[in-house]
């Protein structure tokens, strides 16, 4: 299938073939996968739209909220992403054809049959950001070449709409920031200006924001969310093993091996700025991966500008065995992807994760099962993950009952446990309650336990809440632990202690 001679004219048939076929499958993937927990997650963000949301930036929550205004299918919730390595492969195959038209077609073929390219259809904070990322690195490496005080602006402008998607575009504005201070001129250090002042306004709403909310992003994403965090040794190791298979043996093995195509293409600055946008980010991940497990989804923004580097430093004879790798590793994605949706869903009973499966896939069955009860019980589950799940296929929100975790505590917002004194509340688990967990909050308890698909679930049905010791015995721990606001910040409305707390202070003693 592969031409012999992957001239330009043949890459570019080869890509109008291709493409079809796996928008196609991408398509066809998003309308038959479950709704993931992360994703019912952010769809509840797009159901309750506002300025800033607990764990991130707002952006994929307005644009689930658009997309809401035409359906709550899945399919159409996920377009955004499933088109996505379309739209960066032919924005890629612009952009380096005014460099090198012979491998523009090569660039987006990479591009478009990288792994992540095959499989990625959930909804994610990533999503815009890989958008504005891309779109940004793309006027700041024309900025670059041109000294043109407008592209500087307008790689700002979509700079902060990447910050406004998730905090990782910082990475960006790192890189582009000391490129530009490495060898300062004055046309770059104007340019630096216009980059500052075209991402400012994104940046000060999500500050405003943040002030009046807790500073519940940047308590998240700078304390919060790193209690786990340690010194390891297989972090790195796994990091390395991960970009790997984003960028594929061969992807790494030519970024490696032409040393003489990379010296051509940083011979100009147009041609560092690329390689500076896509490497140094990735590098900063790798300073940080002995201390932090790096997610998968946190590299996407990036690995564009490296592929389209592997394009333009691979030597001619090599485009071909490149773009072989990259389809053959598709195809096999294509293919396992295809058998595990044929397979039964109890072909994974004996996994430890087979009740989250379940949860996920047959949330229908389940709410079937908690008919009896949903008239006269405020639902709830013990997590984000199941609450926001339910939520979506039930149409109605669950709860998060209990401390949870530092991880999506928007339920924080959404959840006034003061209105539900007195109340019934229902709880949905996958595994067994604890007694202390539950009878110290209500007048009376019951516990029922059922089994769906091979799976067990729980139930507690709480009557007669009692809001007063939920108070002191959750939600004191949980205002002590995860908003305890380091005093560097400046004071503002925090809807949390405000609402259960308003003579406690939310200030940390020491941070």
């Amino acid at each position: 299938m592969i031409p012999r001679d992957l001239h330009p004219g043949a890459a570019r048939n080869l890509f109008l073939v291709l493409a079809p076929a796996l928008l196609a499958f991408r398509l066809w993937l998003a309308a038959v996968l479950p709704v993931t927990g992360d994703e019912a997650y952010f769809i509840w963000w797009g159901k309750v739209p506002d300025w800033g949301f607990y764990d991130h930036p707002p952006m994929v929550g307005w644009w689930v909220a658009l997309l809401l205004q035409i359906s709550d299918a899945p399919w159409v919730l996920r377009l955004p992403v499933v088109l996505q390595p379309l739209v960066l492969a032919l924005a890629l195959a612009s952009f380096v054809r005014r460099r090198d038209p012979r491998v523009a077609w090569l660039a987006a073929l990479l591009v478009l049959l990288a792994p992540a390219s095959v499989w990625n259809v959930l909804i994610t904070t990533d999503t815009p950001l890989v958008y504005f990322s891309l779109f940004s690195g793309l006027a700041f490496v024309r900025a670059v070449r041109d000294d043109a005080p407008r592209w500087y602006l307008l790689a700002g402008v979509l700079l902060g709409g990447a910050l406004l998607s998730k905090y990782f575009a910082g990475l960006l504005a790192l890189a582009c920031a000391a490129f530009l201070v490495w060898r300062p001129t004055r046309p770059r250090i104007m340019g630096l200006a216009l980059l500052l002042q075209g991402a400012a306004p994104f940046v000060a709403l999500n500050l405003w924001w943040n002030w009046g909310h807790c500073w519940a992003n940047l308590m998240f994403n700078l304390y919060n969310r790193h209690e786990d965090a340690g010194l390891s040794w297989r972090t790195p190791l796994l990091y390395a093993a991960m970009m790997l298979y984003l960028l594929t043996p061969a992807g790494v093995w030519r970024l490696w091996r032409d040393r003489r195509g990379r010296a051509a293409l940083g011979a100009d600055d147009s041609g560092r700025a690329l390689l500076v946008v896509g490497l140094v980010p990735l590098a900063l991940f790798a300073v940080l991966s002995p201390f932090k497990t790096i997610g998968m989804h946190w590299v996407l923004s990036f690995l564009p500008f490296v592929l389209a580097a592997v394009a333009l430093a691979a030597p001619a004879r090599t485009h071909r065995g490149l773009v072989r790798t990259f389809a053959g590793l598709a195809a096999v994605h294509v293919i396992a992807i295809g058998i595990v949706a044929a397979l039964p869903m109890e072909t994974w009973k004996r996994l430890r994760i087979y009740d989250g499966i379940v949860l996920t896939a047959a949330a229908p069955q389940l709410l079937e099962r908690l008919e009896p009860w949903l008239a006269d019980y405020v639902p709830a589950t013990d997590g984000y993950s199941p609450s926001v799940t339910m939520s979506y296929n039930a149409g109605r929100y669950f709860a998060v009952f209990g401390p949870g975790s530092s991880h999506a505590r928007h339920d924080d917002i959404l959840t006034d446990w003061r209105r539900h004194d007195g109340a019934n509340i229902l709880v949905l688990r996958r595994s067994p309650p604890r007694e202390s967990d539950y009878a110290p909050y209500f007048r009376e308890v019951e516990y029922r336990e059922f089994e769906l698909r091979g799976a067990r679930f729980h139930v507690v049905l709480g009557r007669g809440f009692y809001y007063a010791a939920y108070r002191e015995g959750v939600l004191e721990p949980v205002r002590s632990r995860w908003y305890a606001i380091p005093a560097w910040l400046p004071a503002g409305p925090c809807y949390f202690c405000q609402r259960y707390f308003p003579d406690r202070s939310c200030r940390a003693a020491t941070r």
